[in-house]
């Protein structure tokens, strides 16, 4: 007969099956991939905020990409990075701390979603309005769009674990290398009908949404780029317009492999690689496709560059 413990406030974390010789290296990895992720996604948003050449729609409403990114992965990576180091027995976590962890992580997904949807919206503007961009992407549309973002997100979310919360809990142990929603409510032994009606209604009206955001706007954006004969226009569509199509391509099919792994739960060891390289992967992406392709991120760090090889030759003369 299984024993159960009902609402207990400490948890389990069942964490990754690592074997002993592969724990360092494993540990090294995702420590230097978080590392990676810190430096470069903090120092382009103070970038953007900083050079004022950067204060565009375009990189004002990208600035939101890494902010979120160093949110997703300062709750999530450290505390994986700990857990690989101690026993399955010790890798125990607060109920408190497990919902901050699985609301973070559930908002770091979504909020992926609707930034890249705003971001496509004004590079629909941008290439198929041109004329009008500057009377439509206002500062005010600007932060319209930044607080829709993160606002629906934050609705959807807070919804999703508000319904897993009212629970009650007769088990102890997550299934997962970290907190989410799907490990939090199979904790209960009560009904979780609705969680499931409304996760599914998320996911389905998210995806479609997202999905339907990029179909609609380049769609659009190809038909003005093969009717136009303006080169520099096309060629600058054709830049922007592929950087930001191969961060949501890669996004989505991290997010579909691991929604398709939890179907198959003798795959639960491959679902739980991917649920870490969803926050590995893009985080450490974005930064590198977005400053390669950028040609103000790409002027101001040559400018730096150029400021520090002047300086020594200044101090000798």
């Amino acid at each position: 007969m299984e024993n159960y413990t009902y609402n207990s406030l400490t948890l389990q974390l069942e964490g990754l099956n690592v074997s002993k010789k592969w724990i360092y290296p494993v540990f090294l990895s995702i420590l230097f991939s978080y590392l990676f992720i810190m430096v470069t996604n903090v120092g382009i948003a103070a970038l953007v905020f900083i050079d004022k050449n950067l204060h565009q729609p375009m990189y004002l409403l990208f600035r939101n990409l890494p902010i979120n990114d160093i949110l997703g992965n300062s709750i999530l990576l450290p505390r994986l990075l700990v857990d690989i180091l101690l026993p399955p027995s010790e890798r125990l976590i607060s109920y408190y701390e497990c919902v901050v962890q699985a609301f973070t992580t559930h908002m770091f997904g979504t909020t992926s979603h609707t930034v890249l949807m705003i971001m496509a919206f004004d590079r629909y503007v941008a290439i198929c309005k041109p004329l009008h961009y500057t009377a439509i992407m206002t500062n005010k549309m600007v932060m319209k769009l930044t607080v829709s973002a993160w606002g629906v997100a934050f609705v959807l979310v807070g919804i999703l674990l508000g319904l897993t919360i009212r629970l009650n809990r007769c088990r102890s142990i997550i299934m997962n290398p970290y907190c989410d929603n799907a490990s939090l409510f199979k904790l209960s032994c009560d009904s979780v009908f609705i969680n499931n009606v409304y996760g599914i209604t998320f996911t389905v009206v998210l995806l479609t949404s997202s999905i339907g955001t990029m179909v609609l706007t380049y769609t659009n954006i190809t038909v003005v780029c093969l009717t136009s004969k303006n080169k520099s226009l096309n060629s600058k569509a054709l830049r922007t317009c592929s950087t930001h199509l191969v961060v949501y391509l890669i996004m989505v099919f991290n997010g579909m492999s691991i929604i398709t792994l939890h179907r198959f739960p003798h795959y639960s060891d491959y679902r739980k690689l991917c649920t870490i390289l969803f926050h590995i992967i893009p985080c450490s992406i974005n930064p590198i496709i977005y400053g390669v392709q950028s040609k103000e991120i790409k002027k101001f760090f040559s400018k730096s560059f150029k400021s520090k090889k002047t300086l020594p030759s200044f101090h000798q003369s």
